[in-house]
């Protein structure tokens, strides 16, 4: 009997994926994230350093970041929304955990936030969940793929896909 009931359960659930996923629109984005290290237009902002060194972000360091997402990996390329978010440094191994809004405030998703939560490792390809998403992304599931394309001392510089599934909405 418990087990005829946690069939049902368990072929209710894929039901109900397979018309989520059959009803939903997937969308893949691709952009630049420029995040400006030090000077007076930097874009991100250590606000705990538990080692008192101001040089290094190291075990237990908290940053608030508003980066740029550009069309492309030029500074001067167009606009099109921010990243803005709380990075921490979580792993004795350097790896940190973001918490980040992509805020789109250009084009077609103009208004549209989504929700991106994940491990870090600086250097590599990093994939990360997208875990919700507004306005047009509304339900928003689906993953983010980041390519180191320029990494100085005052900049960092990822190239971006964003395979986005959300609900279809009557703009998209």
């Amino acid at each position: 009997m418990a087990s005829s009931l946690s069939q049902t359960v368990f072929f209710s659930i894929l039901l109900l994926l397979s018309f989520h996923q059959a009803s939903a629109k997937k969308t893949h984005l691709h952009f630049y994230f420029h995040e400006i290290l030090s000077g007076p237009n930097a874009t991100v902002m250590t606000v705990v350093n538990p080692s008192n060194n101001t040089n290094s972000f190291t075990f237990g360091a908290i940053a608030v970041i508003d980066d740029l997402l550009l069309e492309g990996q030029d500074d001067n390329s167009t606009l099109i929304g921010r990243a803005q978010g709380l990075v921490g440094a979580v792993g004795r191994d350097g790896s940190l955990e973001s918490m980040l809004n992509f805020v789109f405030t250009e084009g077609k998703y103009n208004g549209s936030t989504l929700a991106i939560y994940g491990r870090v490792v600086q250097g590599v390809t990093i994939e990360r969940p997208v875990i919700g998403g507004t306005g047009m992304f509304r339900m928003a599931t689906g993953y983010s793929v980041a390519k180191p394309a320029d990494v100085s001392a005052t900049k960092l510089v990822y190239e971006f896909d964003v395979y986005v599934w959300h609900k279809k909405m009557k703009d998209n």
